[in-house]
């Protein structure tokens, strides 16, 4: 039997607008889980926080709630979705956005309340993953934003480990892209 090791597999997709890159972010937030990561690597401007606003939006969180927390550090985002989900609940979803572009050394971490975001029953979305490589866990979903001509978007995603594995390959199946070789 032959086993493909998918995190050394990265997929991307383009889109076309914010909005695409949205519904992009809500199609994963509707598969993510309490202790799930979501690393965003890209240049300022490159659609991190739009990402994010979808990924809360998929945990049925208020969009209009949702800016990028340079100044706070972390904001706590919270939602309702319907239904079950994996771990046979439904019910109050909780999600920590993280944003490192004002720390200047991953030393600073500790003091903001990384582990504890981390350790919680939170969904966490980092930007400005770049400084916390060492404090990510060790199985967590990479997504990097590139910037192309005018509003579009190159998403590339990377697992790290099986539970972003089974993400990935959600995420392009619930937000209906096709796989093509290049």
């Amino acid at each position: 039997m032959t086993v493909l090791d998918l995190r050394e597999c990265v997929l991307s997709w383009e889109s076309a607008s914010p909005e695409e890159t949205e519904r992009m972010g809500e199609a994963l937030g509707g598969l993510l889980q309490p202790g799930d990561v979501v690393a965003l690597f890209g240049e300022l401007g490159s659609g991190k926080t739009v990402l994010v606003r979808g990924i809360a939006a998929g945990l049925g969180c208020a969009r209009s709630d949702v800016h990028s927390p340079s100044f706070t550090l972390i904001n706590e985002y919270v939602g309702r979705r319907e239904g079950r989900d994996a771990t046979g609940g439904g019910g109050e979803r909780r999600m920590a956005h993280v944003d490192l572009y004002r720390i200047r050394s991953e030393d600073e971490l500790p003091g903001i309340g990384w582990d504890e975001v981390l350790h919680s029953r939170h969904v966490v979305a980092v930007e400005w993953a770049e400084r916390a490589l060492r404090w990510l866990p060790p199985d967590h979903l990479r997504v990097t934003l590139e910037t192309r001509d005018g509003n579009r978007r190159r998403l590339r995603a990377q697992a790290t480990g099986p539970r972003s594995v089974q993400l990935t390959l959600g995420w392009v199946d619930a937000a209906g892209l096709e796989a093509q070789a290049s």
